[in-house]
């Protein structure tokens, strides 16, 4: 079957990077991907280079030797390619998960070595059927939108996934007329996986294979526009008058919109408590329907309500904080900051600034209760060295050579586009970078 890459790959932006990297493990879909790939670099972007990425997770035997039959694939055609090796020891439990985050991480790696920030992946409309039907099966709203054409990983890399559109059988006969055989995994028919067991029951069924997609297009949407409204509704009615804490005037408990009123509310205190996930709707909405009411403390999703007359604020719990432990470049603190570290000096470490450096501590004015004051701080990454705490980490690298930077946590590591808005709005409001744009060709987002 002939395959035009001009109208899956033209909408991505290649004129601003001088590489990009493909992630290829040897199967049908990535390979497919990979001469894709080139046939357009080739004729519309010649000026920007192709690297193929093999991660070779050492799961199995023999995994090596198949990274190492990628490479000679790519040599033969010209292409440059690297292996990237798992390495250190392997969890017991949860090992397709873990797989993932290790992959990602690194292709990340990769991508960085080739100075370049997209990755792209062979994901096709095969596997964007299973993924909803597996979150359809276990019941997750937002999950139905399936995986997203792009999603930002760690803050800083794109992936791509341009054949979401594509069937797998259609790839192999793209292969089948350029001569190019491709490996058969093994762990993608172990039906002890989940994903393996439900391929099989999709084989063939061209009805199940429809009504996934039409999920996913129905979810997807109404995914971006209640995100688009939620990130109105913090925009409008949210601010930050110290780190680490958040206030909403009470008109927000007032909004006609209740269901984006509601998604905003589960994405503040997530972003507040360093959740990775938003928490649970209904409890969410049980304490929403307080806020009009008189004033309350709780605790949901590691973050502190606390209903007063002059607002509502939120800010972490003082419990479960992160123990001390030296900086790590890149390394995620609480759920809530982003380490960032060039040349640390001997013996620091980082924890929480505790109550009697936050009682110390000089903030400029703000408009908020001392006392929530203190706890918000108490909660902040500090710099310590033994005993002693050199104060809470900038924003920017300061002298000891160590920063944090706040973070939207539900996407500290995969924000899928379908999210970009409340994204940006949560991290400009936390104190964050400003988020990149899709790697679009002519992306207009932010003007729009």
């Amino acid at each position: 079957m002939a395959i035009d890459p001009v109208p899956l790959l033209s909408r991505y932006d290649f004129a601003s990077r001088s590489a990009v990297i493909a992630a290829v493990s040897g199967g049908s879909d990535s390979l497919a991907l990979l001469f894709l790939l080139k046939s357009f670099l080739d004729n519309c972007a010649p000026t920007t280079r192709l690297v193929a990425v093999t991660v070779d997770h050492a799961l199995r035997q023999g995994s090596g030797e198949e990274a190492a039959s990628v490479a000679r694939l790519a040599a033969r055609h010209g292409i440059t390619h690297r292996i990237m090796s798992w390495r250190g020891q392997k969890p017991a439990t949860g090992i397709p998960a873990a797989a993932r985050r290790a992959r990602y991480e690194l292709l990340a790696q990769a991508a960085r070595l080739e100075g370049t920030d997209l990755i792209f992946t062979g994901h096709t409309a095969d596997d964007q059927a299973e993924t909803v039907l597996m979150r359809q099966a276990r019941g997750q709203g937002r999950g139905l939108a399936g995986m997203a054409p792009v999603t930002l990983f760690d803050g800083a890399v794109w992936i791509v996934r341009p054949l979401l559109t594509v069937r797998r059988e259609a790839l192999r006969d793209f292969l089948r007329l350029r001569g190019v055989d491709w490996l058969d995994d093994p762990t993608n028919t172990n039906q002890t996986f989940e994903r393996p067991r439900l391929r099989a029951t999709l084989k063939g069924d061209s009805d199940t294979f429809r009504a996934a997609f039409t999920i996913a297009d129905a979810a997807a949407g109404h995914r971006i526009r209640l995100g688009i409204e939620a990130a109105a509704l913090i925009r409008t009615h949210a601010g930050s008058p110290a780190p680490g804490l958040v206030r909403l005037d009470h008109a927000f408990s007032d909004e006609a919109n209740r269901e984006a009123a509601i998604y905003a509310w589960r994405i503040l205190l997530a972003c507040v408590g360093g959740a990775s996930f938003l928490p649970d709707e209904a409890r969410a909405a049980s304490v929403f329907d307080r806020l009009g009411g008189p004033p309350f403390c709780a605790t949901l999703s590691r973050a502190v309500i606390d209903k007063r007359s002059g607002g509502i604020f939120l800010h972490r719990e003082a419990r479960d904080l992160p123990d001390p432990a030296p900086p790590r470049d890149g390394a995620l603190w609480d759920g809530r900051y982003r380490l960032r570290v060039e040349a640390p000096a001997a013996g620091l470490v980082v924890a929480p600034m505790g109550p009697e450096n936050a009682a110390k501590a000089a903030f400029p004015p703000h408009d908020a209760p001392q006392s929530l004051v203190r706890r918000s701080l108490a909660g902040l990454p500090a710099l310590w060295r033994g005993e002693t705490c050199l104060g809470p980490l900038p924003g920017g690298i300061g002298s000891y050579g160590v920063a944090a930077t706040a973070l939207a946590a539900p996407w500290a590591s995969f924000l899928p586009s379908f999210d970009l808005a409340p994204a940006r709005v949560v991290t400009t409001l936390l104190g964050g970078p400003e988020l990149p744009d899709p790697p679009l060709a002519g992306h207009n987002e932010r003007k729009a």
